[in-house]
């Protein structure tokens, strides 16, 4: 029960994340000046956690989602595996994020 509603809080999340990466793209596109405003806030700390709650989201969704369609075609739905399955989706979206972070810092070479 409590992942089928993180499921249902991360894709509203994904929704408000998608308005933030919306505003970040029209800024670059503006202008040096807009771009900074929006820069400055995602370099943020306050905005370095939503860009992290983001990209969690973003990754949960994906897994959970992968373990639906696996619930389309009749497989897990057992309690122990639909169980088991929710722990995995949680896990893999937890170390999809930190991957996705680590690279992130590895590319700016801020590692």
């Amino acid at each position: 029960m409590a992942l089928s509603i993180l499921h249902r809080l991360t894709g509203v999340a994904l929704g408000g994340g998608l308005v933030l990466l919306a505003w970040w793209l029209v800024a670059a596109a503006a202008s040096p000046a807009a771009f900074a405003v929006a820069r400055g806030f995602t370099a943020s700390i306050p905005g370095r956690f939503v860009v992290l709650g983001f990209t969690f989201a973003l990754f949960y969704h994906l897994c959970n989602g992968i373990r639906h369609l696996a619930w389309d075609f009749g497989v897990g739905y057992e309690l122990k595996t639909a169980h088991a399955s929710g722990w995995i989706a949680l896990m893999a979206a937890i170390a999809l994020t930190i991957v996705a972070w680590l690279g992130g810092y590895a590319a700016r070479g801020s590692l």
